[in-house]
């Protein structure tokens, strides 16, 4: 799709394999440097990423009314800065929670703020044809880094000490800023304001823009649902496999590591599955596929049997999830103004953000009521409802026929 594009899938490789490195960077710190206890290091996890989400909500017109690629180079550079502070702090010997915790909520914000620069970029620089194969390759890069960056990062931090993913991480940033500065040749239209004050109204246009749309609408429940239900059985389930199964660390890490490669089999296969059997079909089949087997969880048991169960749902899941990713980034882009598109984009991502960190604190509170398999269980049966929101057809509506118009009687 061109040498610009290139760049961009680059860019996005760099930093999705340096988060992949850096997963779970923060809590492993606050316990091994800061001796933080439970109740900070699900702080840090929840809490972090939520306000990130609040201060994101007037980003989307900022992010609307400029030069996408300038905010996606500005947000790097932005998170490479604050990254850079964990490590400096640490061998000054001054670093402290608080900073990991505003640390954790300005990369929540930068995220979703590149998320939708990128997104609205993407749509002006592949052709509309081409949009699926792009998020595609995409989702297969990202799903790619979480089955390879984890195991690295943590051998990294065994031999190297704690901040080393951090600093890798932090770098993988900034090779993305330079890589997104090298697409040259791109005219990127200049975004159109009509007036120089934001409004408060203004916040609020990309939920307008999603409730507006019957399809966005009934997609947006449908992933704040799954999403936050899925998520909310992270905790959970690691709770049940290290502390009631005696999982040890590395069949839990492989357990997750080794389904992640799915996701190139799902995104592989988007393009071939839409052209055979149609955007309609995919997103109501494969979008209730995704969801049917969670609830096999409930049923993981000790030893090598529990483990293949772990990896055999993981797996299943993720396959479908990511033929079914590719597909709805793709509708909701074409379904969305580009004047419009990262107010949208931005509204997406903080309802995502805020539905996974209201289920998953109601899922741990559920846990220390009952226990880890009655949230699993829970989870598994809701979540089966989920695909009653999508039974409205998502194909374009066929153009209305033109009536006949009379001709105009041929003189004699």
């Amino acid at each position: 799709m061109g040498r610009q594009f290139r760049w961009l899938w680059a860019s996005y490789a760099v930093s999705a394999y340096g988060s992949g490195l850096g997963f779970g960077a923060f809590p492993l710190i606050a316990v091994l440097v800061l001796q933080a206890g439970p109740g900070q290091v699900s702080a840090l996890s929840a809490v972090g990423p939520a306000v990130g989400a609040l201060i994101a909500v007037p980003l989307g017109p900022w992010v609307e009314f400029r030069r996408k690629r300038s905010v996606m180079i500005g947000t790097d550079l932005a998170r490479f800065a604050v990254m850079m502070t964990i490590p400096i702090a640490y061998a000054l010997g001054l670093l402290t929670f608080t900073q990991l915790m505003v640390a954790s909520v300005a990369l929540a914000a930068a995220k979703i703020a590149f998320n939708a620069a990128s997104g609205a970029f993407l749509k002006t620089l592949v052709r509309p044809d081409e949009l699926l194969v792009a998020n595609a390759r995409f989702e297969s890069t990202q799903w790619s880094s979480i089955a390879i960056g984890p195991p690295l990062g943590g051998a990294a931090i065994g031999v190297l000490g704690p901040v080393t993913t951090v600093i890798a991480d932090a770098f993988s940033y900034l090779l993305s800023a330079l890589g997104i500065t090298a697409i040259h040749g791109h005219h990127e239209p200049p975004p159109r304001r009509e007036r120089r004050t934001m409004r408060a109204a203004d916040l609020l246009d990309g939920w307008r823009h999603i409730f507006g749309h019957p399809g966005l609408r009934a997609l947006y429940a449908n992933q704040l649902v799954v999403g936050g239900l899925i998520m909310a059985t992270e905790p959970v389930l690691a709770v049940l496999l290290l502390r009631d199964l005696g999982f040890p660390p590395w069949q839990y890490g492989l357990a997750f590591a080794l389904p992640c490669l799915g996701g190139l089999i799902g995104s592989r296969l988007a393009r071939r599955v839409v052209a055979r059997h149609g955007r309609d079909r995919i997103i109501r089949v494969v979008g209730a596929l995704r969801v049917v087997w969670l609830i096999g969880l409930v049923f993981v048991r000790p030893g090598l049997i529990g483990l293949l169960t772990v990896i055999a749902v993981e797996l299943a899941i993720i396959v479908f999830m990511s033929l079914y990713t590719p597909v709805l980034a793709t509708y909701r882009l074409e379904q969305t103004p580009q004047d419009r598109a990262a107010r949208t984009l931005t509204a997406w991502s903080i309802g995502s953000s805020a539905s996974i960190a209201i289920c998953t604190a109601l899922g741990g509170l559920l846990a220390e009521v009952t226990s880890p398999r009655t949230v699993l269980a829970a989870a598994g049966l809701l979540i089966l409802l989920s695909p009653l929101l999508l039974r409205r057809p998502f194909r374009e509506p066929a153009p209305r026929p033109r009536e006949p118009v009379p001709e105009a009687p041929r003189p004699a």
